[in-house]
């Protein structure tokens, strides 16, 4: 996992949110997910080869992420790490190939933007999915 940090500029014209330190020249293609219940949950997908980088540009979402040993079957005991990006904060969370990832909206209608470096027909090729409760995660 990395984490690069923007910033946030306020003023009387209104504020700009930016990270310029984020570099779209592996980016291949973005989407952006809304989540209007905080009760939602997303998990856990993952990929071998992509990488995902996550940008929330409206509310809040905690975003939980494993390092898979094994993809057939992995073990339920691997470490879970967490983080909580905000539109408070302007970063951007980079979830590097050989994880899962899942995640929850903390507050109603919260909105973020996932890039890939990957084409959709590519990624589809290296999609894995695992029932929700297969890490028990603390909500």
């Amino acid at each position: 996992m990395k984490l690069i940090k923007g910033n946030i500029h306020k003023d009387h014209r209104g504020i700009v949110r930016f990270v310029n330190d984020f570099d779209f020249e592996r980016i291949k293609r973005f989407y952006t997910i809304t989540h209007p219940d905080t009760s939602v949950i997303r998990a856990w997908q993952g990929h071998k080869l992509e990488t995902k980088y996550f940008y929330v540009n409206k509310g809040s979402f905690l975003i939980n992420w494993i390092e898979i040993d094994n993809w057939q079957q992995p073990s339920k005991e691997l470490e879970i790490n967490s983080y909580t990006l905000s539109d408070t904060q302007s970063e951007i969370l980079i979830i590097p190939p050989g994880h899962v990832n899942g995640f929850k909206a903390l507050e109603p209608d919260s909105t973020m933007m996932v890039f890939s470096d990957m084409l959709l027909e590519d990624s589809k090729n290296d999609d894995y999915r695992f029932p929700e409760d297969y890490w028990m995660v603390e909500h």
